[in-house]
């Protein structure tokens, strides 16, 4: 028969059945090693499974690069013979380019002389004659206001049979449009009638501008 004695402190159980611990101590030593082995090997498992996941994910991952890479490659070596079939037109493309710019600068003072000579003979008197001309382009365009640049200049020969005011000729072509200056260079008389050369100047507005708008579009 068991009794408690009950004293404030911990319970003392007296007249249990006895317990004692047979084991040798070599045995418990061997199943606390026996356990802790297997502990370590249940870890290097897992260690080893989560390195073999993570080498197959990284071959998958290469090899989705690799594919990737291949054929990026065959769609840059089909653009890189696209690119060397259009050389030739690309290089004829430049050709026509470089050309039309040529073309554009050497007639940017292209005129129609007609026109030059036109201009002049409405504003001439009865019996008074534009026999000739020697005209040469002026310089070319280099602002918006064809008016305002200086264009064809040179010298027009002017004939009559009988004597003519000439400065009234020469007021009356000032007032043109597109004339900007006319001065009398030099007048003579022989027996076939009179003579006479002026110097004149027009402005750029009598540029035909073909070549330039031809250059624009």
């Amino acid at each position: 028969m068991a009794f408690t004695l009950t004293t404030g402190a911990p319970a003392l159980v007296i007249g249990g059945p006895p317990r004692v611990n047979l084991m040798p101590r070599a045995e418990v030593e061997r199943r606390q090693r026996s356990g802790l082995l297997r502990r370590w090997l249940w870890g290097l498992v897992a260690a080893l499974a989560v390195v073999v996941l993570a080498v197959a994910a990284a071959f998958v991952l290469q090899a989705a690069a690799a594919v990737r890479l291949v054929t990026e490659q065959a769609r840059t070596t089909t653009l890189l013979s696209q690119i060397a079939e259009l050389q030739p037109v690309s290089k004829k493309l430049a050709l026509q380019d470089e050309l039309s710019g040529f073309r554009s600068q050497a007639m940017a003072t292209d005129l129609v002389w007609s026109n030059l000579v036109g201009a002049v003979e409405p504003a001439l008197p009865a019996g008074v004659s534009l026999t000739g001309f020697a005209l040469v382009p002026g310089g070319a365009p280099v602002g918006d206001d064809p008016t305002a640049e200086l264009g064809a200049s040179g010298q027009l020969t002017l004939t009559s049979t009988a004597p003519t005011e000439i400065v009234a000729v020469v007021r009356s072509l000032r007032e043109v449009p597109g004339i900007r200056t006319v001065d009398v260079w030099s007048a003579q008389s022989d027996e076939a009638g009179f003579a006479y050369t002026l110097r004149i100047t027009y402005n750029q507005s009598f540029y035909t501008g073909a070549y330039a708008a031809e250059v624009t579009e």
